[in-house]
Formats: C-alpha cells, structure tokens, sequence
C-alpha cells in the first residue's frame, strides 16, 4: 500500500513559513512528504531541508517523493522531540522554519494491518514508531480500570470513559482483547443505544485517547514545542498544523507564553521577572481549511494550523 496522504492546509501551511531560497527547513511530520516537497520547490541549491518522521514506511516513500531534491534534502528516522539533537548530528543549530501536521496520517488509518482502524478486525497495535516494543493490545489488557478511565475521559474526551473502562475490564477476566474489532464491540456494548445512533462511530473517542496515550503525543508536543521555538534564526517561523481540541490548545498556550513569557503580578509597572518575549503569534485564530478542501478531503474538516515567528 502506498503512503498516500492529502495534505491538509498545504497552501497556507507552506506560505506561512515564508521559505526562503537558501534558508534552511524542518518538517518534523514528514509523512508522505506533501508538505515537503512544497518546501523543497521554493529552495535554491544553497537551501537545506530536513525531514524527520519515526514511521518507516513515510521515510521510505518520502524518500522516493523528494529524490530529485536529493542534493540540499536530509531524511531523519526519529520523534520530532529529538529535533534538536538529530539537528546537531548533522551540524545545525539554528533554523529559518519549522512544520508539524500532526496526528496520525491516513495511510496509517487505511493501512489495516497498522491496527488504527475500528472498522476492521485486525490485531490491535497503533504504534507510529513500529521499533516500540508497547502496543494499544499491551494498554487495553494492562491499564487498570482507573487508568483506562482516564485516558478515555482526558485523551478521548468521551462521555461515557467510565462505563467503557468498566466493560474493557470485565470482557478481559476470560480472555485477553486482541482485536479492533473485539474493542469496537465492547465499546459499542458500554454506549446507550440511541448514543449509538449518531453520527460517527462510537468506537472513534476511546481509539484516537488510546493512540494518543500510547505514542505519547500531548507529552512529547507539549514537551518539545518551545525548544523547536528558540532554535529558530530571528524572523524564522514554526507552523503547527493540529487535529483535536486537546492538541490546539497545547500550542496556543505555548504560542501565548512565549510571546509573554512575563510572570509578574499585573500590578507591577515595569517586568522584574527577566523574561522575555521569544517572538509574536501570527495567527490570532487560527487558520482552517477552506469549504471546498473539507469537502474535498473529510479528514481536514477539524485542522487547525497554528503559526509563530522569532523575534530579532
């Protein structure tokens, strides 16, 4: 199956990082490389680009989408958390733009034997990194009530966490849950029948909280967004695109304080706190995807993307 990926908010995404010709580019999602190739158009033989994903299957079919691009192009099997060192290794410490679409990519979804998918009955796995040795099956039949519930509840934002962690739990005293397709069926047994009803699958809440727990996503986003800021030359931009409300609120916090980082009480009339501004927020809401992307690809339908500039 091909790394087939629509890339969302391409246009806007790429205009936002204002590339430069001889500049050098960060796309820490790489993906299918959409946005990549995009970037990789507008350099000049002095630019750079480098592409970092931890998927095996992106770095192999970004590989082959960006090999005309070869001479000025760097492709990097990592989590973008490690932007900064992987950075290092290849002799760069500071950058003039930074992408991330995060999320998990449709081949990902498509791509069944992945095991993202609760419309079909494959065995349950959700790693983005396949070198991890923890899958969603090792999750759904290790955590406790209580954790489950809590993941559900933070990462899912689903209403009925509670009664959903109490089924997962009860259907694995006689046997361990393996499949999508069993947790799809214990989740649908845990919802109100007219809840059922409505639109979208029951199941989608409780699989997008146990992807997002089990491939750290909030944590390594909210862990490594500032230090992808402070390595951006002055004027240098970072563009987030986000896919869930749990993600966009992350960045908007982090974009906030780093554009007023200051800790003082309102009171005071002048800073003593010596923090100071790493830039400006550029997109004060942010941008969405135009009428005719989301009905031309349902998946855009929640992005949001997010853009930061440095200060000089």
């Amino acid at each position: 199956m091909d790394f087939g990926h629509k890339s969302v908010l391409l246009e806007e995404a790429v205009d936002g990082l204002r590339v430069r010709p001889d500049g050098i580019y960060v796309d820490g999602t790489l993906g299918g490389a959409g946005h990549a190739q995009k970037v990789c158009e507008k350099l000049s033989a002095k630019g750079r680009f480098i592409g970092i994903d931890q998927d095996q299957d992106a770095i192999i079919a970004a590989s082959r989408r960006l090999e005309q691009y070869k001479g000025n192009t760097e492709i990097v099997r990592s989590n973008y958390c490690y932007m900064v060192q992987e950075l290092k290794k290849l002799g760069i410490s500071n950058v003039d733009g930074i992408l991330l679409d995060l999320g998990v990519s449709s081949y990902q979804l498509d791509n069944a034997e992945r095991g993202f998918t609760y419309r079909e009955d494959v065995p349950l796995d959700m790693r983005m990194d396949q070198r991890a040795v923890t899958t969603a099956k090792d999750l759904v039949n290790g955590y406790s009530e209580k954790e489950l519930y809590r993941v559900i509840r933070e990462h899912g934002e689903e209403k009925f966490a509670r009664d959903i962690a109490r089924r997962i739990v009860a259907y694995r005293v006689d046997k361990p849950i393996e499949t999508t397709g069993e947790l799809a069926g214990i989740i649908k047994e845990a919802i109100p029948v007219r809840y059922r009803m409505m639109p979208g699958h029951p199941a989608k809440r409780t699989f997008q909280a146990l992807r997002i727990e089990l491939n750290r996503e909030l944590e390594v986003l909210r862990d490594s967004l500032e230090d992808m800021i402070k390595i951006l030359n002055p004027k240098g931009r970072i563009c987030v695109i986000t896919f869930h409300s749990l993600e966009d609120r992350i960045v908007k916090n982090i974009f906030k304080k780093s554009e007023d980082p200051c800790t003082c009480p309102k009171t005071f009339p002048v800073c003593v706190c010596g923090k100071r501004s790493l830039g400006r927020v550029m997109t004060r809401r942010p941008i969405v995807p135009s009428q005719e992307e989301m009905e031309e690809n349902r998946r855009s339908r929640s992005a949001k993307l997010r853009i930061f500039e440095r200060g000089e």
